[in-house]
Parts: structure tokens; sequence; C-alpha cells
């Protein structure tokens, strides 16, 4: 199955509002027991969240919020923890690089289930400016327009 595909549970739009996003890496992540009971209801949130490489070289995900499993008990999770990304070493050293340029960061764009196993798609991504967004703007909006008229002209 290509990278990306798979049973989706969450998607971060405005990721490729805010970011360029050069290259994508799907990495799987490491979940405690009612994380991925709560994954798989679908209770994510992928706003704010972003990926950052630590000092032994793992990649972590930082402030993805996943809600405590309702059936859980006193061994349900902590919504917020810090969770560790699955990646392999030449990606990771690949990251390393690519991030200390300036602007460049690592940023969830989709969570998804695929082959039984929890996938996050994560983007290196460079911030767009206003100006950038603003043309993206238009050009979604012309396409539009142009869709539209085509359709009423072959009714």
């Amino acid at each position: 199955m290509p990278k990306g595909h798979g049973k989706a549970i969450t998607q971060n739009k405005k990721a490729r509002h805010d970011y360029l996003i050069e290259e994508t890496y799907e990495a799987g992540i490491v979940l405690q027991g009612t994380e991925i009971k709560s994954l798989r209801n679908g209770r994510v949130n992928l706003k704010d969240s972003h990926a950052r490489i630590d000092r032994r070289g793992e990649v972590q995900l930082l402030n993805l919020h996943i809600a405590e499993y309702e059936q859980g008990n006193r061994y349900n999770h902590d919504p917020t923890r810090t969770r560790k990304l699955l990646l392999h070493r030449k990606e990771i050293d690949k990251l390393i690089g690519l991030t200390q340029q300036q602007g460049y960061a690592l940023i969830p764009l989709k969570i998804y289930i695929k082959n039984g196993f929890a996938k996050v798609l994560i983007g290196l991504g460079k911030g767009k400016k206003k100006y950038d967004k603003r043309e993206d703007l238009k050009r979604k909006q012309m396409k539009r327009d142009v869709d539209r008229a085509i359709k009423e002209h072959v009714k």
C-alpha cells in the first residue's frame, strides 16, 4: 500500500495552508494501551502539534491530543504526552540535516490505520508568508470559478 493510504482517522488541513510541504514521511507511532482505542474512535486532535528530533536522535511528536478512553480505568493515558515516532535511521539522519536549516519544521499531516498499525504522515515544511497564503486562496478561487463555469456551460 502506498505511503499515506489507509483508513484515515484525522487530517491537519490547516498545515498545508500554513506550510509549504516539500517532502512527506510515513512514521509509526508508539502508543500506550488505551490510546489506540481512542484513536480508532476518532478522538484525536492534530491542531498545534509538531514533531522534533531530540538529542538522542529520536523523533518525538508533541502536543498531539488523544482523548482519554471512556471505558478506561485507572490505567488511562495522559492525553497530551509526548509520543515517539518510528522512522528508519537513514530517514532520521536526513531529517536532522534538513530541519537544521532555518525555517523548516516537521508537521503531522494525517493519522491513519494501515495494516492494523497506527501511522502518522509527517511533512517537512517551510512556513508560508502572508502573501503566499493570499496567492493560494486566489488560485483556489479561480479554479472554483472555472469549474463552475464549465459545469454551467455543459448543462
